[in-house]
């Protein structure tokens, strides 16, 4: 069967069944499936349905001249939200993932200069680390309609132990996601040794983006000043939850408020929610 014999909205029809990456695939079959591949109206069917919604949150613009291009630069993460979250489209399955920065978290004592400092990190944002502190309680909310609708998430404590980090692990944090009727319950236990040998993410190609991005948004915005990052992040799963499109509001905690005992070195950088795969 010859591929160039099909009608164009065809073609791109049976390509939006398929995925970002197999319609870059098929743009190789010949220049006149390219041509049909590299369409507007298909990569219409990848963006967000939400899409303008998405742009008019961006904290800078972003400019493009196609549908294709703007797919992929909205795979890079972008701040949204005055930069209080970070969003990108997952490039294989074209599903939303969000991060919520430290800042948009709700910390218990974090204001208070004697428990919580805050410290400049890459694309303006700032982290929260514990100084020392007997109560913890980290939790963050977000709509459910930022999300991909009929997908299978995982959120994630995104954080990292100083040098001096002690009194994490003398009682497991208990862990929980919550979203309608639905609520998943755990612990984890936030020691830095075991935290570095079970759960330590190099998010190598995350960071390439951010510093994809850090270098754009240096080269338009000159006044912007960022802090420099490191792959020494590890991200402690709080739990899965399936989103089926209701527009709740997504609930994600963990805390350790039995303990009597003084706590600190924990480093907050937010919480990252994205497509669970197994």
């Amino acid at each position: 069967m010859n591929l160039d014999r099909l009608p164009e909205d065809c073609f791109a029809h049976i390509l939006s069944l398929t995925s970002p990456q197999d319609a870059c695939r098929s743009s190789l079959a010949s220049s006149c499936v390219r041509a049909m591949a590299d369409s507007d109206s298909l990569w219409d069917h990848f963006l967000p349905s939400d899409l303008k919604e998405i742009l008019s949150r961006l904290v800078f613009p972003i400019v493009y001249s196609s549908n294709k291009q703007l797919f992929f630069k909205l795979c890079s993460p972008c701040l949204i939200d005055g930069g209080k979250k970070i969003f990108w489209i997952e490039k294989s399955t074209n599903k939303k993932c969000i991060m919520l920065s430290a800042r948009e978290l709700s910390i218990t004592w974090a204001s208070h200069p004697l428990y919580w400092t805050w410290k400049p990190q890459f694309l303006n944002q700032e982290v929260a680390e514990l100084i020392t502190m007997w109560w913890l309680e980290i939790c963050g909310t977000v709509n459910t309609k930022m999300l991909s609708p009929n997908t299978l998430y995982t959120a994630y404590m995104v954080v990292r132990f100083a040098d001096r980090a002690y009194g994490l692990d003398f009682l497991p944090s208990e862990v929980s996601v919550e979203v309608g009727d639905f609520k998943a319950v755990g612990k984890v236990n936030l020691s830095p040794q075991e935290g570095r040998r079970k759960h330590y993410f190099q998010r190598v190609h995350f960071l390439k983006e951010m510093g994809a991005l850090r270098s754009r948004l240096l080269k338009d915005e000159e006044s912007i000043v960022f802090g420099e990052g490191d792959n020494g992040w590890i991200k402690i799963e709080l739990g899965s939850f399936f989103n089926d499109c209701n527009g709740e509001e997504l609930k994600i905690s963990l805390r350790e408020v039995k303990g009597q005992h003084l706590r600190g070195g924990l480093i907050v950088e937010g919480i990252e929610i994205r497509p669970k795969h197994h």
